[in-house]
């Protein structure tokens, strides 16, 4: 089949999906790659129409079963998942890979373990799920009610400290830990036939980052470096559409980058964690949830940099 044979089987599939599976899943499908595709969720924050996937994710299917980059971000959220998944190919889910340990990219590991997946994620990523397993369920409690049925934390069956190779038919993936980005645990994942990297966290793309309590924007940026020393043709974001690399840098190295700078100068002229708020994050201006996230970005990063 070729790939706009199949990109069109895909389209007219997802078009005649039931009204009701449509609005459960959310989720974009784009093909990157022969064979390789981005799953995008919604921007916006998690709630019962989305399941917590307000997130993106993989899907690499091969002669002997597919993997799937990110579990999901709950039960019902692995479920709309696989209902997408099901339009795109009848081989199971073989492996799924967590990138890092924010909700959505591990809270469905239950569901695909129930369905015979094996889970893979860096030792980092397990110990950061299980050190937030409790305040994430908690957050989506409130944010979910009902639709987080089900959800109980599942850990990955294999880890990795810093590399992986998983081979799956003729398709090999190359997972990569290089240190603390969104998150302490998260990992890339490349693809070296079709040049094509799952990037998990490590890229937003359309809508502005978040910097968290766990974050750490230095490492940040060298695990974005690490990833870009691939040379991707394309990048598929932790959030937001697959992009080519140059908007991958702009959308989150740049900022990151911009924000160290801005944040560094702000603290050499004697600034404070209060006036941190007024720098100048302006050029990234037009991604979304801008408004909501840069002032608390620049607190965050004030806080980690200010005993650098």
């Amino acid at each position: 089949m070729t790939q706009f044979a199949r990109a069109f089987r895909i389209a007219l599939a997802v078009a005649f999906l039931p009204l009701a599976a449509l609005a459960e899943a959310q989720i974009v499908v784009q093909q990157v790659a022969p064979d390789t595709y981005a799953l995008q969720g919604p921007f916006g924050q998690r709630s019962p129409d989305n399941s917590g996937n307000n997130a993106t994710f993989g899907l690499v299917v091969t002669d002997e079963g597919a993997v799937l980059i990110d579990a999901g971000g709950s039960w019902k959220g692995a479920e709309a998942l696989d209902t997408v998944i099901r339009t795109i190919t009848d081989q199971p889910v073989k492996y799924v890979i967590n990138t890092g340990g924010q909700d959505h990219r591990w809270l469905g590991n239950g569901y695909w373990k129930s369905n015979g997946a094996q889970v893979i994620a860096s030792k980092a990523a397990v110990a950061d799920q299980k050190s937030r397993a409790s305040m994430q369920l908690t957050m989506l409690s409130n944010l979910l009610g009902d639709a987080l049925a089900g959800t109980e934390p599942a850990y990955a069956d294999q880890t990795f400290e810093s590399e992986l190779s998983l081979k799956l038919g003729q398709v090999t993936l190359e997972l990569n830990h290089t240190g603390a980005a969104h998150t302490p645990g998260d990992a890339f994942v490349f693809l070296p036939a079709t040049k094509t990297a799952f990037s998990g966290d490590i890229v937003f793309t359309g809508r502005l980052l978040g910097v968290l309590d766990v974050s750490n924007s230095a490492s940040w940026i060298d695990s974005f470096d690490a990833m870009a020393a691939r040379a991707p043709a394309i990048v598929v974001p932790g959030h937001g559409p697959a992009v080519p690399l140059a908007t991958a840098r702009h959308d989150t190295r740049d900022y990151l980058e911009n924000l160290r700078a801005r944040i560094g100068a702000h603290i050499d002229d004697g600034g404070d964690i209060i006036t941190s708020v007024d720098v100048d994050q302006s050029a990234f201006s037009s991604l979304t949830d801008f408004d909501m996230l840069a002032k608390r970005n620049a607190q965050a990063v004030f806080t980690e940099m200010e005993w650098e």
